[in-house]
């Protein structure tokens, strides 16, 4: 077998997600991003497996949603999700660690960030820090692992890709330029199991001195292009060539410029 082609041990950190429109539960975005990502490298490299894993209460609510990630397993012989249960409001990083360490994978794959909760985007550096485990984010794609090195794609903004390697095990989070997840089968959905295991929980003490409020509309950020294709890539990198609306200052006033880079804050709509 060529070094190449080794298989690896792959674990999928999947969450409950919320529909933008309907509030509805369902699986992530993201998080079915990254199995979608684990799946074609189980295919890729004989030998590989891939597991999901949940951390959360086992409520009915859920349970359709998570078993959406099974419901992409159909031919993969994926057919079960470890749920390590514990209460709403339980601080999950702990749970993860401990199970992570107790049987480490070679390669943790999660989203970027939750779409129910805090959201915030932590949870992967807190994990890796625990661990001691490297950290990769933005990943577009896994292109081998040969003798226990991973080469990553990373995806930066304005489309542009970078190339890494990293040794594993390791910690990876996905976003939007990882490759679209493929529809769920409802057979496979309902045919999967979910293997709940209770364990201890301890509080998010930190969520718990917070103090929540309705969201407000933001202002408007500048875009950020981060394309999949080849030529979506070109396309955003020519973007800023083909505007022909930039100006150039030189030899101006600092109040000049000041006014100047108002007046681009107010047509972008970042000022209100």
């Amino acid at each position: 077998m060529r070094p190449e082609q080794q298989g690896i041990e792959v674990a999928v950190l999947v969450s409950v997600g919320r529909h933008p429109i309907t509030g509805r539960a369902r699986r992530a975005d993201q998080d079915a991003r990254g199995l979608e990502l684990a799946l074609g490298l189980e295919r890729r490299l004989p030998g590989s497996r891939v597991s999901l894993l949940h951390a959360g209460p086992h409520a009915e609510e859920n349970e359709a949603a998570l078993r959406g990630y099974l419901g992409m397993s159909a031919g993969t012989g994926l057919d079960t999700l470890t749920l390590l249960e514990q209460a709403e409001g339980s601080d999950a990083i702990p749970v993860l660690a401990e199970h992570l360490a107790a049987a480490p994978p070679q390669l943790v794959i999660t989203g970027a960030r939750a779409e129910r909760g805090e959201g915030s985007g932590l949870l992967p550096y807190a994990l890796a820090e625990r661990l001691g485990w490297p950290l990769v984010n933005g990943l577009a794609a896994v292109e081998k692992v040969e003798n226990g090195v991973a080469t990553l794609l990373q995806a930066l903004p304005r489309g542009q890709r970078r190339r890494l390697k990293v040794r594993l095990p390791a910690i990876v989070s996905v976003d939007g330029a990882a490759p679209a997840a493929r529809q769920s089968a409802f057979g496979p959905a309902r045919r999967g199991e979910l293997a709940a295991i209770p364990v201890s929980a301890e509080p998010d003490r930190e969520l718990a001195e917070w103090q929540l409020d309705p969201a407000r509309k933001r202002p408007k950020r500048l875009k950020i292009v981060k394309a999949a294709s080849a030529r979506d890539r070109f396309k955003a990198a020519a973007a800023k060539a083909e505007g022909g609306s930039g100006q150039v200052l030189e030899g101006v006033s600092a109040e000049q410029g000041a006014e100047a880079i108002l007046k681009l804050l107010n047509e972008e709509g970042v000022l209100r």
